[in-house]
């Protein structure tokens, strides 16, 4: 392996964990990148620091929580986020091309960026760039207003925006001579709108959808806002949850797209002799209800389907690996790529590196035993039967899962072993034991049974509530810091 190795990181949006053969999903959605993850280091146990696009992209970047790096909602990071160093600034410094191929959606701006394949969004691409044809099935998207389609997308493959900046990717790899390259290659899909053309929109069968771990009673029986995005939906699109298996048959579809479209990547990166000396990392940004709790797309609440995402790394050095105890991070990856370029970690950095863990060096077992995320802008939270203004009519078709209602408020999660524990800043806790109730359905908090484990998880969630305490900005004093940013041993 050279010393300054290139990098991919491959990153799709709203795709679940779970969703894949290799998780006992009954069909095979994603056979290359499964095979990629198997040659690999594959978690099971990843998460993302908050379940909304723009605050987990940018702690990814920044390998900072959302209460640290101050960006809690998709709108105006840019103004309000704050960090040390980022990701790209770190390898800039070490010698690197810093590209992007894709949906950005994060602070960085065009000029982080040596080659910038974008703007992306889920509904179109750069319109300086697009075809004729392109332009149309951007169209297209548009009106389909986040739907899930009940027809094959009348567009060929090569106009789906995955293909468009597969691509862009594959541009930017052959313009790579003399640098090492790092390529976020990011993914819109498979975020709604849903949608695929053939093969793809009928590969699999509604009929061959697994069943769910709850449907809308569930979500109107925990209250609060789960409830009210229940009751949004439906008036926004009544009687949507009846088909929630075509849905998930055409998301598995879009899954299968977004597979080719990997593998068309990586084979070129082997023909061109670059595979050999780069350093793949594919995940998702976070997760899709896709019809579980009788719910579209994401908003309220922290459930694994939405929280927990797919995270494997492969290439020179790696082991083969499937780590199914580990908790690990969005907030993970950028510690992990200063150790593989060679980098200090940024001061103010709150992620902790993997690269021990991914190349079979020992790493302290207590280090990830346990995982933190959040979600909330703060403020009180609104009750399931408040309507206060938002940034769509109430009437009418179109709406935003994510809102002043569903993201009011403060929630914080902390996963250890087969444990959750989940605190509202008003109603209180919530503890699941996931292994005989996956889909957090039966709240443990107060049952006296579980009075020791209840303690156990408060006090884990205090030790990240204290940990994640933003240390910039740093003046006079000096700090301690610890080897690969690892607090426990």
């Amino acid at each position: 392996m050279s010393d300054k190795p290139n990098i991919v990181l491959i990153m799709t949006d709203q795709q679940r964990a779970d969703f894949f053969a290799s998780e006992g999903f009954p069909v095979d959605t994603m056979p290359f990148v499964d095979a990629l993850g198997a040659k690999g280091t594959r978690f099971d146990r990843a998460y993302t620091p908050m379940p909304i696009c723009s605050p987990a992209r940018s702690s990814m970047l920044t390998g900072r929580f959302p209460k640290a790096t101050r960006v809690k909602q998709n709108w105006d990071m840019d103004k309000f986020i704050t960090f040390g160093k980022d990701l790209p600034a770190v390898l800039h410094e070490q010698g690197y091309t810093v590209n992007l191929a894709g949906k950005n959606h994060s602070y960085a701006g065009r000029d982080a960026f040596d080659f910038y394949g974008a703007p992306y969004s889920h509904t179109n691409g750069p319109a300086d760039r697009a075809t004729a044809s392109q332009r149309q099935s951007d169209d297209w998207l548009f009106e389909l207003d986040h739907h899930v389609s009940t027809t094959a997308t009348p567009f060929p493959l090569e106009n789906q925006l995955c293909y468009r900046i597969v691509s862009d990717a594959i541009t930017c790899v052959d313009q790579q001579r003399d640098k090492p390259f790092f390529l976020w290659l990011s993914l819109p899909e498979p975020h709604n709108p849903y949608q695929a053309p053939e093969p793809y929109f009928s590969m699999f069968s509604p009929d061959q959808m697994p069943g769910r771990v709850a449907g809308p009673q569930a979500s109107l029986a925990r209250g609060g806002k789960w409830q009210w995005l229940r009751t949004l939906e439906e008036e926004k699109r009544p009687g949507y949850d009846d088909d929630w298996r075509r849905y998930r048959a055409v998301y598995a579809g879009m899954l299968r797209m977004i597979d080719d479209q990997v593998k068309r990547f990586v084979d070129h990166l082997d023909a061109s002799g670059r595979l050999d000396d780069t350093i793949i990392i594919f995940l998702a940004d976070h997760g899709d209800y896709a019809g579980d709790y009788g719910l579209q797309r994401k908003g309220a609440g922290l459930p694994e389907c939405l929280v927990r995402v797919p995270f494997m790394v492969t290439g020179p050095g790696i082991r083969s690996h499937h780590n199914r105890l580990d908790f690990v991070s969005l907030v993970d990856i950028l510690p992990t790529v200063c150790e593989i370029a060679g980098a200090e970690i940024p001061f103010g950095c709150q992620g902790r590196s993997l690269w021990p863990m991914l190349t079979g060096a020992d790493y302290p077992a207590a280090e990830f035993s346990s995982i933190y995320a959040e979600l909330g802008f703060g403020s009180l939270p609104y009750g399931p039967h408040e309507r206060p203004p938002l940034h769509f009519d109430y009437a009418g078709p179109t709406y935003d899962e994510l809102n002043s209602v569903t993201q009011s408020g403060n929630l914080k999660m902390v996963r250890k072993g087969n444990w959750k524990l989940i605190f509202d800043v008003l109603s209180g806790g919530e503890l699941y034991d996931l292994d005989s109730d996956p889909g957090e359905l039966e709240n443990l908090y107060h049952d006296p049974r579980h009075a020791v484990m209840r303690t156990a998880m408060l006090e884990e969630l205090l030790y990240w509530t204290i940990r994640t305490e933003d240390p910039l900005p740093l003046a006079k004093y000096l700090p301690k810091v610890a080897p690969h940013n690892w607090y426990r041993s």
